[in-house]
């Protein structure tokens, strides 16, 4: 409940205070790839929650509709995080991302946004058969992504962001990530 608290709040300031900002678009607008990097945390029902490190990448495009920036994205990323389970242990794999932003430029230099989306992470996990041999699998979670961030311009087309979000899965597995990026603007 306090994630979605502070995404609902994180959305209200960033659209309540965009009328006190100059309007300059151009400098958020176009495609983008970025480098992602963070920390990972997973909540599993009946599961001591679990941390790591989280790495991928990100593209997208955003184009600028009235005093808003638009923009969809995709991403591919991975974690270090690791649940350890009676009998076993279940760990994070790939996680997949599509989904889109709005943004309300902060100036020239920065964009405050919020974005939803459709995420899929894999789980992978090995558990003993009960006769000393191992069982070994994995799971496909599809799962709806919240977040927020910020995005800043630090030169014509590199930028740095930082963001949170909040992933939510079936079977009663969640994610909190705070996630730092740089990228290239196109």
């Amino acid at each position: 409940m306090k994630s979605i608290t502070f995404f609902i709040a994180s959305a209200v300031l960033c659209f309540v205070s965009a009328p006190a900002f100059a309007q300059d678009y151009a400098p958020f607008t176009g495609a983008h790839a970025e480098i992602i990097t963070g920390y990972d945390v997973v909540d599993a029902k009946g599961v001591k929650s679990a941390d790591g490190l989280l790495y991928g990448l990100n593209a997208g495009y955003d184009f600028a509709l009235g005093g808003l920036i638009l923009g969809i994205e995709g991403e591919i990323s991975d974690s270090t995080t690791r649940l350890h389970v009676v009998g076993g242990k279940s760990e994070t794999d790939r996680d997949l991302y599509v989904g889109g932003r709005i943004g309300v430029p902060l100036g020239s230099k920065a964009l405050a946004y919020v974005k939803a989306g459709y995420s899929n992470a894999r789980m992978e996990y090995e558990a003993s058969d009960g006769e000393g041999g191992l069982i070994r699998g994995g799971d496909n979670g599809d799962g709806l992504r919240l977040g927020a961030g910020l995005e800043y311009r630090i030169a014509e087309k590199l930028f740095l962001k930082g963001e949170y979000r909040y992933s939510d899965y079936e079977a009663g597995v969640s994610r909190h990530q705070l996630v730092t990026g740089i990228g290239l603007r196109f």
